[in-house]
C-alpha cells in the first residue's frame, strides 16, 4: 500500500500558500471554500467568471506557468486543471494529452514541492470494480491512457507527490461543468425524460467530501495513490433514482438502458468505483453516504 509520509512533524503550520489549478470547476469551488479557513489561497483558471478573483493559467503554457508560479510561491500546487470530457479526448487524443500530461509536466519542470493532483477509476478496464491502490491499471479509453500517464508523470517526479484517484464527482453547482447531479436534477424540473445506464457502476464522489480529503492529505503529507468516493457502490441509475428521491422529483421520468444502447465515442469501464479503506485509515475520514451527501447539498441549494 502507498506510505504516509510528512514533510516534517508540523507540515500542517509549515504550509501557508496552496495554489490551485482549474479552481473554477465544481471540485475547485468546493475545495477552495473549506482550505480558505486554515491557508492563503490563489485560484487559476483558464477563465476567471465575473465576480470571481483568480490568476489566468493555461496549464499547457510553460512559459505562463512559470510567470504565475513565480508570483504565487505556493507552497503546494492542487493541480484540477484537466480534460474530462471522456468522447472528446477519444476524438482529439493530442489536445488530451497535451493538457492532462503536457500540463502537468510543466507545472514540474517549474515547480520542486509537493502536487496533488486528480486523477479517475477510468485507469482502470471495469471489469472488476471497485478497485483498491494496488489494482493494476489498464484504461480502456483515450482519456483513462492520458490520466494513467499524467499520474506516472506525477509519482517519478518525487516522492512528495499525492495522485488522488476519484469517480462520477458531483454537487449541485450553478455556473461550472454539469455533472450528473446538475443533469438529472436539471431535466427532472423541467419534466424531461432521461435515459440513465444501469449497467454502469461506482461510487460517486462529493465534492465537499473530497475537499475534505485534499485538504487533511495537505495537513499529514500523504503521498503516493490513495482512492476516494462515497460509501455507497451504486450503478448510474440507481444514483439517478436516490438523487429523484432526496430532490422530490418524478422518477418515473428516469429509464434505464444498457452503455452500447447510447453508441458513445469512447468505450466506458462498467464495474468500477474505488475502495477506500487505505484512505479511510490514513486520514481517519468515513465516506458518507450518499443519501447523506444529497441532503446536505439540498439543504444548501435552497438557502
Amino acid at each position: 500500500m502507498p506510505g504516509l509520509s510528512e514533510f516534517h512533524h508540523d507540515h500542517e503550520y509549515f504550509v501557508k500558500e496552496i495554489m490551485i489549478t482549474g479552481a473554477f470547476g465544481q471540485v475547485g469551488k468546493a475545495l477552495s471554500r473549506l482550505l480558505s479557513f486554515k491557508f492563503n489561497i490563489t485560484k487559476t483558471d483558464l477563465i476567471i467568471p465575473k465576480a470571481e478573483s483568480g490568476l489566468i493559467l493555461d496549464v499547457t503554457n510553460l512559459m505562463l506557468c512559470r510567470e504565475v508560479i513565480d508570483i504565487v510561491k505556493p507552497d503546494v500546487i492542487v493541480n484540477l486543471a484537466s480534460k474530462t470530457d471522456v468522447d472528446a479526448c477519444e476524438a482529439n487524443t493530442e489536445l488530451a494529452f497535451s493538457i492532462n500530461v503536457g500540463g502537468v509536466k510543466n507545472l514540474m519542470s517549474i515547480f520542486s514541492g509537493p502536487i496533488i493532483h486528480l486523477s479517475t477509476d477510468y485507469v482502470f478496464n471495469g471489469d472488476n470494480g471497485p478497485y483498491s491502490e494496488d489494482d493494476a491499471t489498464d484504461p480502456i479509453n483515450v482519456y483513462g491512457f492520458s490520466k494513467l500517464a499524467s499520474e506516472k508523470t506525477v509519482l517519478n517526479g518525487h516522492n512528495n507527490n499525492l495522485v488522488i484517484r476519484t469517480n462520477v464527482v458531483y454537487d449541485y453547482c450553478v455556473g461550472t461543468q454539469a455533472s450528473f447531479l446538475n443533469w438529472v436534477v436539471n431535466s427532472l424540473r423541467e419534466g424531461k425524460e432521461i435515459s440513465v445506464v444501469k449497467d454502469q457502476w461506482n461510487n460517486p464522489t462529493w465534492t465537499d467530501s473530497l475537499a475534505v480529503v485534499v485538504k487533511r492529505a495537505i495537513d499529514s503529507g500523504l503521498t503516493g495513490i490513495a482512492h476516494w468516493g462515497d460509501g455507497d457502490w451504486v450503478s448510474r441509475f440507481d444514483f439517478a433514482l436516490k438523487i429523484a428521491n432526496i430532490f422530490e422529483l418524478d422518477k418515473k421520468l428516469i429509464k434505464p438502458i444498457n452503455t452500447d444502447e447510447l453508441r458513445q465515442v469512447a468505450p466506458r469501464p462498467l464495474k468500477g468505483g474505488l475502495k477506500t479503506d487505505y484512505v479511510q485509515k490514513a486520514l481517519n475520514l468515513e465516506p458518507p453516504p450518499i443519501e447523506e451527501s444529497l441532503k446536505a447539498i439540498k439543504a444548501r441549494s435552497e438557502s
